[in-house]
């Protein structure tokens, strides 16, 4: 006789503002839904009802910048029979990366008045960079409806319908002229991940990257673009290095504009 226990699914923090967290929150409506069909096991940030054990589907948003954090990610992996990324900190490092082209220590000694107490690690890296990953969602924030999509796909056993094209498809979809060739205004559109409805473009404002690469993205070229509308290379190096700075494609674009 099949057995009618609901998969458990378990929400974990690492270094992250709560914000991936707070989408799925946000789905509201749709979180009861979901709530339906599983076990909401462990999720702090929701309830203090917290089941122990083994969990099918786990969500982790944040990535790894101390030691107990990579103690902590590799039990949660053995704890997990799916294990799902969301958002930039988790996918790409977030934006506490940056730290990683830069000294820490020295952060630390100016910062903090004490700090022999401060315990981190000198790089914040991506949940994939320690242990295997099922499927990294992007996005800072995440997109609600792909993060539903994601929790969906896992429950039902198919692979998750999320594009992996640029978001210059999406301005298209919604009529908008492109900002980067109408006004001049550099834009990283073309070679970042759609999720967001390319809301930036929409109000004349060049896309910022939150979703990180698309797939293949020729960051080269769009940098050679950009030095035709007169963007500097201190310019260019910053731009890449926001969200999802540590991203393979960014993060190399981004040294190859140092000086």
């Amino acid at each position: 006789m099949p057995s009618s226990r609901k998969p458990k699914l378990a929400v974990w923090k690492f270094a992250s503002c709560d914000g991936c967290q707070l989408s799925l929150l946000d789905c509201e409506d749709e979180l009861l839904a979901v709530a339906g069909q599983v076990d909401i096991a462990y999720f702090p940030e929701a309830s203090r009802a917290m089941v122990k054990g083994s969990y099918e589907l786990s969500l982790v948003e944040g990535s790894v910048t101390t030691p107990h954090d990579i103690e902590l990610i590799q039990q949660v992996r053995r704890r997990s029979k799916c294990l799902v990324t969301i958002g930039a900190c988790a996918t790409a490092g977030g934006i506490q990366a940056l730290r990683n082209f830069a000294d820490v220590q020295e952060f630390v000694s100016i910062v903090y008045a004490a700090p022999e107490y401060i315990k981190t690690l000198d790089t914040s890296t991506a949940i994939a960079d320690h242990v295997h990953v099922d499927f990294e969602l992007r996005g800072c924030p995440i997109n609600k409806v792909q993060l539903l999509e994601v929790v969906s796909a896992f429950l039902h056993g198919r692979k998750p319908n999320i594009p992996p094209y640029s978001v210059c498809m999406e301005c298209k979809r919604r009529g908008t002229v492109c900002v980067m060739v109408a006004h001049g205004t550099p834009c990283l559109g073309p070679v970042t991940q759609a999720g967001c409805g390319a809301i930036c473009p929409a109000y004349y404002r060049g896309c910022y990257g939150c979703f990180g690469p698309k797939e293949t993205p020729n960051t080269n070229s769009l940098s050679r673009w950009w030095s035709h509308l007169g963007v500097k290379e201190q310019d260019l190096a910053r731009a890449f290095r926001t969200f999802n700075a540590w991203a393979e494609a960014f993060r190399e674009e981004s040294v190859a504009h140092e000086k």
